[in-house]
């Protein structure tokens, strides 16, 4: 393989010179950010749109978004680096550099949340129905968020010939996420590339299907707030799943636990908890 291919063997699917950025005015982009940044508008386009339907001014999503997008990109920073800290520790201006990657979902979400509760607190606003359009935009941002990595070779899995099998060129790969069992089997037979799950296809497949979920239940939600719990246990449970696949997870410092799928998995519990207990409230 080239050192810029990327293939799907057995769905017969091969792709050259994919590139990882592109040069305009001699400034070189990363397709990375580029993906990152049509994500983030499409996310707030969604959001609009399921705020007229809340019978909701549409500016306050508008207004809403320039906080939460400046926020957000900062927490999911700040969540990555703190779990990949020895990576950061000895280069400290690396912290800045998002050109290759390092942004991580879950910190992005909960700043998100942090922002909606204080923006809705200044402005008298309900953050449970705001959150409710927010969440739309959340999950459409990652469905194609999740693509940067593709471009980046980035957030895969370890191994496998499955039918979705990716293969990447070994030096398109950072090191460090390279396990041993790829690198053996690389030597093994023979090639320079790795052959593994492509995690970020699973989990963007996955978010698909709970924004289709999302769109059909909106109608039938009985109370605000119940499209947040929607997204939070729906999109906790995928990842708790995908994340044991990937090689590149961030686990809790001292331990072998990654941090992400923990988080998913208790997210899952909580909205499922939570969204009982408030149905069963109100049929009291």
């Amino acid at each position: 393989m080239n050192s810029m291919d990327i293939a799907f063997p057995h769905l017969g699917i091969f792709l050259e010179d994919v590139p990882k950025s592109f040069t305009v005015f001699g400034f070189s982009i990363a397709l990375y950010g580029v993906v990152i940044a049509l994500g983030i508008m499409a996310g707030i386009l969604m959001a609009v749109k399921v705020s007229k339907l809340e019978k909701m001014n549409e500016d306050i999503i508008w207004d809403f978004a320039i906080y939460a997008v400046i926020f957000s990109v900062i927490g999911a920073r700040l969540y990555y680096v703190i779990f990949s800290w020895d990576n950061y520790k000895n280069n400290l201006l690396s912290i800045f550099n998002l050109r290759q990657g390092g942004l991580a979902i879950y910190g992005a979400v909960i700043a998100a949340f942090i922002t909606l509760f204080i923006y809705c607190k200044i402005k008298k606003l309900s953050p449970f129905q705001i959150g409710d359009c927010g969440v739309y935009g959340l999950i459409l941002g990652q469905i194609m968020g999740r693509w940067g990595n593709f471009f980046n070779r980035e957030a895969f899995g370890e191994y496998t010939d499955s039918l979705f099998a990716m293969r990447l060129p070994m030096s398109a790969v950072r090191s460090h996420e390279i396990t041993s069992l790829q690198a053996e089997m690389a030597a093994l037979e023979g090639v320079n590339y790795i052959q593994v799950h492509p995690t970020f296809l699973y989990e963007s497949a996955w978010n698909v299907v709970i924004l289709i979920l999302m769109l059909v239940f909106h109608k039938k939600k009985q109370y605000h707030g119940q499209m947040i719990l929607f997204y939070l246990g729906g999109y906790g449970l995928g990842r708790s799943i995908i994340e044991g696949l990937r090689t590149d997870q961030l686990l809790i410092p001292g331990t072998n636990l990654a941090v992400s799928q923990l988080l998913g998995a208790a997210l899952f519990v909580m909205a499922v908890v939570v969204n009982f207990i408030v149905l069963k409230n109100r049929k009291k």
